[in-house]
């Protein structure tokens, strides 16, 4: 029988295999789009169940273990993946509900309901996916429980058939085949599997490598730069790098040196095959960018701490136990949340009449408990959320049952321009079902442009990308690919822009972009247009994308 106490270990010991190997699970992306990486949010969203579980006792039944554990993997849902990985673990607690162990038609039955409950949860499933990846798992457990009275080799039948299931997904799937790589999520969801079979099999929970690293204070080789009272850089940016094998000659004194020149507080620890730095800065983007010159980065970790600052001003004081977040009564009819990063595009939601915004995107994907914070701290009776990012929209809709004195809409934004657009569009004399129609209306006739550099070597429509070369895209598709963003840039809105359709453009320029050069791309557009085209010029600082542009 599965006791709690093994389920328990079992997602501790899942938990830490992914993580020890989350680098690589993101290596198997194949869009090289700077992102929140699929195996570290699936690491960072079962880590939280991790964390929840392993204060309970070796005598806790597996109703209570499960439900702990689907509950925290709900709250620290991040991106797409672990969204379906918390649905996943959600049906297995509704199987093993009011149960102190699981027998092998409960394993059966866990399996089954966890599918199910990833599937409804997409609105177009895709196979090839770690969809597919479940799905043959659930049907292997099933066939075996008709045979097997005993749960581990339910389990352990399960475990191959997903393997065999991950094999299929280039298959299934061209783009992978293409790439040579298989499906992320699938690879994840097997890692985690098998940390569950170390203790099932073994009674071993797998160790997180991290355990044993030393200190930071403790190599020669450390540099710390001088901290300063004042918060005059804004992001905290901490992260490994793991050295290529043409960067392993590289002296890492010279990024330190080139990040001591744009922020302070520089460690820099370095050895064969390893670099970790921490730097804050006013422009992330610009620290990982240095940073890829020597190797893939994984552990990354980016936090505002302005942001952090405004919190704990309002009581959340470092050192001491947090405090639970401010719930603001519904007094208002509407509210709006928005997900977004970058001071001035903060604080163009904020004009537009946001109440509350999450910081985060494409590299920063916040939690389910992340928006859900948001949530209560708007005082509405119906909360309007903008993700404004396609791989947020999921973890977002995971808040909607969990707020419960008031209605939550999720609009499906998935760019910034379409969220500046939605909010623009709304009509506070409209219901919420009117208001949301329009705005998803308004939201969905907008062409987004992005400007962004490669996170990775690639190749798209049979043309190679390198990683840091400058990228234009357009409606998420990469059209352009140089060296010089402004000509991007150009491109991107000349290839969006229709004379007699359009007659409105918005350049949002990125913290890693000057006035004067975002100023030369209005100069010839204006040059080309003339008076067919409107331009307005706003300084986001966002990270990530030197240019967001919205075509309208």
């Amino acid at each position: 029988m599965i006791t709690g106490q093994m389920f328990r270990d079992g997602i501790i010991s899942g938990a830490n295999n992914i993580s020890n190997s989350r680098q690589a699970v993101d290596a198997l992306n194949i869009f090289p789009v700077p992102d929140g990486d699929t195996g570290t949010n699936m690491s960072m969203t079962i880590s939280a169940a991790s964390k929840e579980v392993s204060s309970l006792a070796d005598d806790e039944p597996l109703s209570e273990v499960s439900k702990r554990c689907a509950s925290a993997l709900l709250r620290g849902a991040r991106g797409n993946s672990g969204v379906i990985l918390s649905l996943i673990f959600r049906g297995f607690s509704k199987a093993f509900k009011d149960i102190d162990e699981a027998s092998s038609q409960d394993i059966a039955k866990a399996f089954r309901l966890g599918c199910e409950s990833a599937y409804k949860a997409v609105m177009k499933p895709t196979e090839g996916t770690i969809l597919t990846v479940v799905r043959m798992a659930a049907e292997a457990a099933e066939e075996s429980a008709k045979t097997e009275e005993d749960p581990l080799e339910v389990c352990f039948a399960a475990l191959q058939a997903a393997k065999q299931a991950l094999a299929t997904t280039p298959e299934l799937l061209p783009v992978l085949k293409k790439a040579g790589v298989v499906d992320a999520g699938g690879q994840g969801f097997i890692l985690i599997l098998e940390g569950f079979q170390s203790v099932f099999e073994n009674g071993a929970v797998v160790q997180g490598v991290d355990e044993g690293v030393k200190p930071v204070e403790t190599p020669d080789k450390t540099i710390v730069g001088s901290a300063s009272s004042d918060i005059e850089f804004g992001y905290c940016s901490e992260f490994l790098i793991e050295k290529a094998e043409d960067a392993k000659e590289k002296d890492p004194l010279k990024l330190r040196a080139y990040l001591e020149s744009i922020g302070d507080c520089v460690v820099v620890v370095d050895d064969d095959s390893i670099i970790k730095v921490h730097v804050h800065s006013n422009c992330p983007g610009t620290v990982i960018q240095s940073a890829l010159k020597y190797g893939q980065l994984i552990n990354i970790k980016i936090d505002n701490m302005r942001y952090q600052h405004r919190n704990a001003e309002v009581g959340v004081k470092e050192g001491s136990t947090p405090v639970e977040p401010t719930v603001m009564e519904p007094e208002n009819d509407y509210g709006f949340v928005a997900v977004c990063a970058g001071k001035g595009v903060e604080d163009l939601f904020v004009d537009l009449g946001c109440d509350s915004i999450v910081s985060g995107g494409q590299t920063m994907n916040p939690s389910t408990d992340d928006i859900l914070n948001a949530i209560m701290q708007t005082p509405a009776k119906t909360v309007f959320v903008l993700p404004n990012n396609k791989n947020i929209i999921m973890a977002a809709e995971q808040a909607i049952p969990l707020a419960n004195d008031r209605e939550v809409r999720v609009l499906q934004t998935k760019t910034i321009p379409q969220g500046i657009s939605a909010m623009l569009a709304f009509d506070d004399s409209l219901s919420a079902d009117d208001n949301q129609m329009t705005m998803m209306e308004m939201a969905d006739a907008v062409e987004t442009g992005l400007v962004t550099f490669a996170a990775r070597d690639s190749e798209i429509d049979g043309k190679p990308i390198s990683q840091g070369q400058i990228m234009g895209m357009t409606n998420g598709k990469i059209k352009f690919i140089g060296d010089d963003k402004e000509d991007i840039a150009f491109k991107t809105v000349d290839k969006l822009f229709k004379r007699n359709t359009h007659s409105m453009v918005t350049l949002i320029y990125g913290e890693d972009v000057s006035e004067e050069d975002a100023a030369k791309v209005e100069e010839k557009l204006s040059e080309k247009y003339k008076n067919d085209i409107e331009i307005s010029v706003i300084n986001g600082a966002q990270p990530v994308y030197y240019y967001i542009i919205s075509v309208e």
